[in-house]
């Protein structure tokens, strides 16, 4: 008998989420990759050279946690709780996918025209993945967190600054894939 993995339906995966959020809120902490990033650059010793990252890091090794769950979490959901059917794509999406140049739609959730290694060390790839990165950076600090600290975090003890923040954060992956998406890619 062969058994078919499909997603945590939102009746588990919801209320699982809200229960970690309030244990995180009832012991006073927050939830964000961002800071876990900080966290690591401070015991790597970026304190040395930036301000930023000059601070008690040890009061913070518990949400290196998030880190390594990250890691685990995603090489487990991949190699053991992957569906590997193709996925089921509208003709719409297929069209304006192949009008973009990618192949094989639908076969995979990490299309190789992007996520390959000939992809990300071409001249192309290299850019895209330094400027992007200085852009998340910087929009990182900006904001004052990641979309998961603020969406997360933020908006589930209504915080009116992650409410602005993640409305960004929409209006950006909006700009992003429908005016400057079709210029790079």
């Amino acid at each position: 008998m062969e058994y078919i993995l499909q997603p945590w339906p939102w009746y588990i995966s919801g209320p699982c989420i809200a229960i970690i959020m309030f244990l995180l809120l009832y012991f006073g902490r927050t939830f964000g990759m961002s800071s876990n990033l900080r966290t690591l650059c401070a015991i790597g010793g970026a304190g040395k050279r930036v301000e930023f990252f000059k601070f008690d890091w040890k009061s913070q090794r518990w949400n290196l946690v998030v880190v390594l769950g990250a890691i685990f979490g995603g090489f487990i959901a991949h190699y053991f709780l992957s569906n590997p059917i193709n996925m089921d794509l509208s003709e719409a999406t297929i069209n304006d996918l192949t009008a973009l140049g990618f192949n094989d739609i639908g076969q995979s959730l990490l299309p190789p025209e992007l996520f390959s290694w000939d992809a990300v060390f071409s001249i192309k790839g290299i850019l895209i993945l330094i400027i992007g990165g200085f852009l998340v950076g910087f929009g990182t600090r900006y904001a004052g967190g990641c979309t998961s600290g603020h969406a997360i975090t933020g908006l589930s003890s209504l915080q009116l600054p992650s409410l602005v923040a993640v409305i960004g954060f929409f209006l950006g992956g909006i700009i992003m894939i429908h005016l400057i998406y079709p210029i790079l890619f």
